[in-house]
């Protein structure tokens, strides 16, 4: 490589294979938001996807950033649940995790920042001595624009598949969270349910009770917050003075960071096929209950017509001997069918 791509350069011929990608016009400008968002750290905004794009009307670009911000909130929004715990409960814990994890995001996003200002203050300053480095680092930058490109190829059918599964998304939900549980702790929940009902006012106290010293915990997490980030900011002081390191502290990072890469996408992976096979147990209980409930049916059923034939058998047994008949016979048929429900 001749030379080393500017920021502004790299942005814009990603921008022009996202064009070559994706003919269609809201598509390219949600690929362009994730771009921006996710990859490069910018804030995307209407004025600027349509600067960047230049395709259809300002209404697009604007209709798209609500549509990726609406779908970026709903990803992120915290989602508490628990057998017979209140909505309102269970909504209220969320917002206070969601409040935690934005104020945890804020410090990181600031320190982050904090961080890519040294970085690229070490890079300008390093720039002399990349020079002979420079043949190297545009395979590395060749294999990473491949593997980029994977993964927003990858991203795209997520999405596409997300869409797909929309329709029972929030019926799954609920279903596929009980289903954690139940292969984590199948046979102690039946018994933990009984106590669960018996002492639900005094666990609501004692949760009631948990969240004030959540609470007092969370201000005591503030304040070592804030001596965390005094600390931060002393070690970053004192790493001003290590600026003859910059080079190979840089080219570590920059290590980490495909590596970092890479994990993050096996475990994507990971969790994908994970959530292929407990789609595949949901379908097949799912299945079996539809079974288990049809065959109830017909053993109530037959239940029913054993004890018909009983009670229209009943006189005519009382006048002659007693043998059992083909209705007395029928009603213990009908007793495996109360055990099967029980079991089921």
């Amino acid at each position: 490589m001749s030379d080393v791509l500017s920021p502004d350069a790299a942005l814009t011929a990603e921008i022009e294979r996202l064009k070559a990608a994706f003919p269609k016009t809201r598509e390219l400008y949600r690929e362009v938001c994730a771009l921006l968002f996710f990859r490069h750290g910018i804030t995307p905004t209407a004025n600027r996807l349509y600067q960047l794009v230049r395709r259809g009307s300002m209404g697009t670009p604007t209709a798209v950033l609500g549509e990726f911000w609406a779908e970026l909130r709903e990803k992120s929004r915290v989602r508490i649940e628990h057998p017979d715990l209140p909505a309102e409960l269970g909504a209220a814990a969320g917002e206070l995790v969601a409040t935690l994890w934005a104020r945890a995001a804020a410090s990181a996003d600031a320190a982050l920042d904090a961080l890519r200002g040294e970085v690229e203050a070490q890079r300008a300053e390093a720039r002399q001595a990349v020079a002979a480095a420079r043949d190297e680092l545009g395979r590395a930058e060749s294999a990473l624009e491949q593997r980029t490109a994977a993964l927003l190829a990858a991203q795209v059918e997520i999405r596409e598949l997300d869409k797909a599964q929309a329709e029972g998304h929030a019926q799954r939900q609920a279903l596929e969270a009980e289903l954690a549980r139940i292969g984590a702790a199948l046979a102690a929940r039946d018994r933990e349910l009984v106590e669960v009902r018996e002492g639900f006012s005094r666990d609501l106290e004692k949760q009631r009770e948990a969240a004030e010293r959540a609470e007092d915990r969370l201000r005591a997490s503030e304040k070592r917050a804030l001596l965390e980030i005094d600390r931060e900011r002393n070690a970053v002081t004192k790493l001003q003075k290590e600026l003859d390191d910059a080079t190979r502290r840089a080219d570590r990072k920059d290590d980490d960071h495909r590596r970092a890469l890479e994990t993050m996408q096996a475990q994507l992976g990971d969790a994908r096929h994970q959530a292929g096979v407990l789609q595949g147990r949901l379908d097949a209980v799912q299945a079996e209950n539809v079974r288990l409930q049809a065959e109830m049916m017909t053993l109530r059923e037959a239940e029913a017509r054993a004890r018909e034939r009983q009670q229209s058998a009943g006189p005519a047994a009382v006048r002659k001997a007693p043998r059992p008949t083909r209705s007395s016979r029928a009603v213990p048929a009908a007793k495996p069918a109360t055990r099967r429900k029980k079991a089921v």
